[in-house]
């Protein structure tokens, strides 16, 4: 958790006034404390204080009110709550990171609230802590000065949850206000030796999320000390990453704009803020928003060598967990560049709907959207693709920095649960590709009993199929040609052909790839 400059000025000194008799001081982190001797602005009588909340603020309240009560995403409820209310572009971004910020560290703020609060947080009004969560981040983890922080989130309160629990929340802020963010961390690991407690309180991270990438990151050949810039970097703001779909798009529009060339794919850039949607090249389609980790996933499969046979010239790709269609578009594009055709299948209606949309842009003679089950497909067209995609539903553990409520609702469980889906869905795909063609199986998890053991044990039961070198495939189609993405030190021969990209290494969500040729 770092301190962000956040919104303007009207955010960082609401409640600015020096009161009777005091004086403005700033303390050692360069917060401005009110110390007056007489009444500050948390201690106005009734008729001075704060009664109306701030856009920015409520703004964020109602975001995390949504993914608290409707178990929304963040993500998709933000830029609708931004429109409504009609917030410029620095209150915008006040809101954003005031709401990313707080759903992120939400374990470690419930921790410190705990330490505040007279009573279990499980019996607080759930709407009231949202709000001392929104207080909270300001407090210890953005530039806004104690006296605005707390002024602003008690008139929020007031505003929306009522009189008296006001005063709840101003109390329980007060006392959060009493330390800094590094004196309550220390209070809060006071006394405990298990390293991965200590890392899940200090980076808001679950303990299972913390122990599962650790192993991760060990099964992958790398050093289990880099879990502190793995955890720090699920805590930074992403940047917006573009690409331009291939033949159809350009980024003239977006590089004038403000945005950078990419440094990891070709034809992509990126921005750390702004609204996309105003581009006209996103929103016609023809330029869209995606990770560069899912656009280098996606290409690889496209690039890697296959040696199935194709009668009539033209080759048949597959992407069977099509939806919401972000690969899918890429895939249909690089396809059309191809003289090849794409089939995208998604279960859900509304689900396939979107991958229709997203695929708009692209010549409409080079795919088709199928709406059924993945888990059929292998039987219904057997031996019938020669390139099949197989993005598998998961747990989303390789995105956190993106979804930020993710972290705090994803459940051990859920592995155990995903994995027999994800083993049908590879199987399906391996009945449904051609000999000599080439299935990608890819997870936006690093979580080993999602990627490396799905893909053993379904290679496991058969003898007619090949690993291929994701690193290799991946470096040929990066524009540095050395991602470092394999694991080319593992004693397990298996495990060195297997891909793992990094948000601490590169810059990307944590995507998995295992390229598999069937023979």
């Amino acid at each position: 958790m770092t301190s962000e400059q956040g919104g303007r000025s009207s955010h960082l000194n609401s409640g600015a006034g020096q009161g009777s008799g005091g004086v403005r001081r700033r303390d050692d982190a360069g917060r401005e404390r009110n110390r007056s001797t007489g009444r500050n602005r948390t201690e106005t009588a009734p008729g001075q204080r704060t009664r109306v909340a701030d856009p920015a603020r409520l703004v964020a309240f109602e975001v995390l009110r949504a993914v608290s009560a409707d178990d929304a995403y963040a993500n998709l409820v933000l830029p609708t709550r931004i429109r409504k209310h009609g917030l410029d572009r620095r209150d915008a971004g006040f809101a954003t990171e005031l709401t990313y910020g707080a759903l992120r560290a939400q374990g470690t703020y419930d921790a410190i609230l705990a330490k505040c609060v007279d009573r279990p947080l499980s019996e607080l009004d759930p709407a009231i802590l949202d709000a001392l969560r929104i207080g909270v981040h300001q407090l210890v983890a953005m530039r806004v000065p104690t006296h605005a922080a707390l002024d602003q989130t008690v008139g929020l309160a007031r505003a929306v949850i009522g009189a008296g629990p006001s005063g709840l929340v101003n109390a329980v802020l007060r006392k959060v206000a009493a330390k800094e963010l590094p004196q309550w961390l220390a209070e809060l690991t006071d006394g405990l030796t298990d390293e991965v407690k200590i890392a899940s309180i200090t980076h808001a991270h679950p303990e299972w999320i913390v122990r599962s990438l650790r192993q991760a990151l060990v099964a992958h050949g790398r050093d289990v000390s880099e879990i502190t810039a793995l955890l720090e970097a699920d805590n930074a703001a992403p940047v917006v990453n573009l690409v331009a779909l291939p033949g159809v798009g350009n980024l003239a529009e977006a590089l004038e704009a403000g945005f950078t060339p990419g440094e990891l794919v070709a034809d992509s850039a990126l921005s750390s803020g702004g609204d996309v949607g105003r581009l006209d090249s996103v929103r016609d389609g023809t330029v869209r928003v995606q990770d560069a980790g899912s656009q280098l996933v996606a290409r690889a499969l496209a690039a890697v060598m296959i040696s199935s046979e194709k009668p009539d010239g033209e080759e048949r790709w597959l992407d069977l967990c099509a939806g919401p269609g972000g690969k899918a578009a890429l895939l249909a594009a690089l396809a059309a560049e191809q003289e090849a055709w794409l089939l995208a299948n998604e279960p859900a209606p509304h689900r396939a709907k979107l991958v229709s949309q997203a695929l708009a842009a692209v010549p409409a003679d080079s795919w088709t959207v199928r709406t059924g089950d993945g888990r059929d497909i292998g039987k219904e067209h057997p031996e019938a693709f020669d390139r099949v995609l197989v993005d598998a539903p998961c747990t989303g553990l390789g995105a956190l920095r993106r979804r930020p409520e993710s972290r705090w609702r994803r459940k051990l469980s859920d592995v155990a649960e995903l994995g027999p889906l994800q083993r049908e869905l590879l199987n399906s795909a391996l009945a449904a590709v051609k000999p000599g063609g080439v299935v990608a199986y890819v997870t936006c998890s690093p979580h080993v009993a999602e990627t490396i053991a799905v893909v053993e044990d379904v290679m496991r039961k058969r003898d007619d199929l090949e690993l291929l070198d994701a690193g290799a495939a991946l470096d040929a189609v990066s524009i540095s040609g050395a991602l470092g993405a394999g694991n080319a030190t593992s004693a397990v021969p298996s495990h060195r052909m297997m891909a793992q990209l990094w948000p601490h290494i590169h810059q990307s969500d944590a995507m998995f790839l295992a390229l598999i040729r069937k023979n």
